[in-house]
């Protein structure tokens, strides 16, 4: 790349580093200050500054940077699995092309060993609203992600594999990172369960645990085709609104995976348990009809109700995973969705539904 715009910490944000972003699209737009409005640290390190130039017509004032986590423990988790570096490499490659919405992108970079940086346009320039984690969404907000969800699935389903393009979605660092994850389950299982304390039956424990020591079989198990493109972090805080219109941030855990996965992982830590129990059967039936709508044509509820219940065990993980390291997320939203995951898995006994 003709212009290095890596930078490892918010003090890098200089004029100058705003100049050389602007220079490969907008090579006469001249950068005259640059300032921070908020940084947020968590599994990365997210930024929102202020740029000002002399072309607002065609480049935002506002800007959107994420840089490597300055917590050390989300940042050993996220490096050498490369999610900065997935989520930039979705921007170069992918963004254009899926069928919802995201931010619109600048520039971006990641080079090995030296760091990642991506520059997107802050989304509340266009008017629209960030999601936050612990937010609880209405049906009304639930169903239209789950039909954005189905159109995202639709148009990757059972199609990944032959196409080389996606091919690096299916590398060794995907299988670096379920390495990692088995290899981490039952310390990190333990450690989550014993700071979730009395949120965690003794029953719910032991279950738990003898889930981590199975994980690699379970994670198999969950691998099942037919396979599509899915999200893989879909909570409130990865979405933004505009005009009662979901769009979808937050793209660095993007994989070949079962799209049902993607809607009990937002189903189980977005609406109230109450609910999901109320709706959860209707909402399953308006995801396979929108797979329908947009070509699907093999689906069956029943196995769509099964592989929902089964996949229903990794936003449980995730939660505890996410209490166990720490810094990762405000720990008010992270006990919220925790609630919520241990209400589904305990709703449909998931446990029972897989190979332990």
């Amino acid at each position: 790349m003709k212009y290095n715009i890596l930078a490892h910490h918010p003090n890098d944000l200089t004029i100058g580093w705003a100049q050389r972003v602007v220079n490969l699209h907008y090579p006469d737009t001249k950068v005259s200050s640059i300032s921070i409005v908020s940084i947020d640290i968590g599994t990365t390190t997210r930024i929102r500054v202020l740029v000002e130039h002399d072309n607002p017509e065609a480049l935002p004032k506002k800007w959107f940077i994420k840089l490597p986590s300055l917590n050390w423990k989300a940042r050993l988790i996220t490096a050498l699995p490369r999610l900065l570096h997935t989520e930039i490499r979705f921007y170069n490659e992918l963004a254009l092309t899926v069928p919802i919405n995201t931010p619109d992108f600048i520039q971006a970079q990641s080079k090995f060993g030296a760091g990642s940086t991506l520059v997107l346009f802050d989304i509340t320039e266009s008017g629209a609203t960030p999601g936050m984690p612990g937010d609880t969404l209405t049906i009304t907000e639930a169903t239209e992600v789950i039909k954005q969800l189905a159109k995202f699935h639709a148009q990757y389903w059972n199609n990944v594999h032959n196409d080389t393009s996606y091919h690096w979605l299916a590398s060794p660092v995907r299988d670096l990172e379920d390495h990692l994850g088995t290899l981490l389950s039952v310390p990190l299982m333990k450690r989550g369960i014993r700071l979730a304390g009395e949120l965690i039956s003794p029953v719910l424990n032991a279950s738990a645990i003898r889930y981590a020591h199975n994980r690699r079989k379970i994670m198999r198990f969950l691998s099942g085709s037919p396979k599509t493109l899915i999200h893989h972090d879909c909570h409130p805080g990865n979405l933004f609104w505009k005009e009662a219109q979901p769009g979808f941030l937050d793209w660095q855990l993007i994989r070949i995976g079962e799209g049902i996965s993607d809607i009990s992982y937002f189903l189980s830590m977005a609406v109230k348990s109450e609910d999901r129990k109320k709706h959860e059967n209707r909402l399953l039936t308006i995801y396979k009809q929108e797979l329908i709508n947009n070509g699907v044509l093999s689906t069956d509820l029943k196995n769509i109700q099964q592989r929902y219940y089964a996949h229903l065990i990794y936003p449980f993980e995730a939660m505890i995973v996410t209490l166990a390291i720490g810094g990762m997320m405000n720990l008010e939203s992270n006990l919220k969705m925790l609630r919520r995951t241990i209400s589904a898995i305990e709703d449909h006994n998931v446990f029972s539904a897989l190979p332990m």
